[in-house]
């Protein structure tokens, strides 16, 4: 990023033939060897993934979508609302809880565009539930001549399980159950920067990319840069824990409790507070994110900071607002919690904490 931060680049420029290039190309071909498509393109988030795809493909026609999938994303966008946006008709289909296959049979007609299934990774429906399968809705697509494309939210390319970690869908697993364009986010449980992943079939990403609204939507030399150097890292499986920060900050656990940081740590910030401010290390549960398995919870450990009055531990948590390198604690259960998961660099927290005093007053 900072080489091609501070020169000239090929973003749109073939070096083997001294011709116009295309600023895909970059990281395309990292995109189609880690997921087996034959194509794909970067904008600059999911949403406007979703969008360029819907507009390109499905504008003036219809779109099935299970009830149960009408998802609403950070800052209150909604998947009916990025459907409308995009040009197409959103035809719902089954119920809240429970969506058949017949669902979707009885809702394809000669106006019918594609088959749209949407990864709900922000919530989660349990009891009495049913939802369509991939591999089934690949197939009711692919007998009326149509797209199936899949909405996977925060994107995943590996399994989670293998880390101890819980189950989210696998990118390759939707190509390989028939998905003809799949859509998600290159940061969130990817781990890069933010960006908005089309891949799938050559044809139709061919359509997408001719779209005049993807100039409006795609990402810059930056962001490009970021992504290819983060797809690099997965070719490596042995090293991605160690090489991918998102990942090394979901199997901190274990670092943590052997380290015994949180004791070491507990005193010296106690140190840094006035009177009437007690710090102690306690187990608590990380969230993974709001986005992505919003309600798995993963353990951690935390400096738990209580005070005499809620009003104390408010100003304190505005106070390490305003430091610096802000840092940002959660306020539970009349306790200030810092997840230590999130703590990179203890002699810099623990110099900032003995400016906290006076922030105070």
């Amino acid at each position: 990023m900072n080489q091609v931060a501070s020169m000239p680049t090929n973003l749109e420029y073939d070096l083997q033939s001294g011709t116009r290039g295309e600023r895909d190309d970059h990281a395309e071909q990292l995109i189609c060897e880690l997921l087996g498509t034959e194509a794909a393109t970067v904008v600059n988030n999911n949403a406007a993934a979703l969008l360029l795809v819907l507009n390109t493909l499905a504008q003036g026609l219809e779109i099935p979508v299970s009830r149960g999938e009408l998802v609403e994303i950070g800052g209150s966008f909604r998947i009916p609302d990025i459907m409308e946006k995009s040009g197409c008709k959103l035809v719902e289909v089954g119920t809240t809880n429970r969506t058949h296959l017949k669902d979707y049979l009885n809702a394809v007609k000669n106006s019918t565009a594609l088959i749209l299934k949407v990864h709900t990774s922000n919530y989660s429906i349990e009891g009495f539930t049913s939802a369509v399968g991939e591999p089934d809705l690949a197939t009711l697509a692919h007998e009326h001549n149509l797209p199936l494309v899949v909405d996977l939210g925060s994107g995943n390319l590996i399994d989670f399980s293998c880390y101890g970690l819980p189950e989210e869908p696998v990118i390759t697993s939707a190509i390989r159950n028939g998905a003809d364009i799949v859509t998600f986010s290159g940061d969130k449980l990817l781990g890069g920067p933010q960006s908005g992943i089309i891949a799938g079939r050559r044809d139709l990403i061919d359509r997408i990319r001719s779209n005049p609204l993807r100039r409006a939507l795609r990402s810059d030399k930056l962001t490009l840069a970021a992504l290819s150097e983060v797809l690099k890292i997965y070719r490596k499986p042995e090293t991605l824990a160690r090489e991918l920060p998102t990942l090394q900050y979901l199997t901190k656990e274990q670092s943590l409790r052997s380290l015994n940081k949180q004791y070491f740590l507990a005193p010296q910030l106690a140190g840094c507070l006035p009177d009437g401010f007690t710090v102690e290390p306690q187990p608590c549960l990380s969230q993974i994110g709001s986005g992505a398995m919003p309600v798995q919870n993963i353990p951690s450990y935390a400096l738990a900071i209580t005070a005499i009055t809620d009003a104390d531990l408010r100003r304190l948590s505005e106070a390490m607002r305003r430091l610096p390198c802000p840092v940002l604690g959660r306020l539970h259960e009349g306790k200030l919690l810092l997840d230590l998961r999130c703590l990179d660099d203890d002699e810099k927290f623990i110099e900032q904490a003995r400016h906290l005093e006076p922030l105070l007053l």
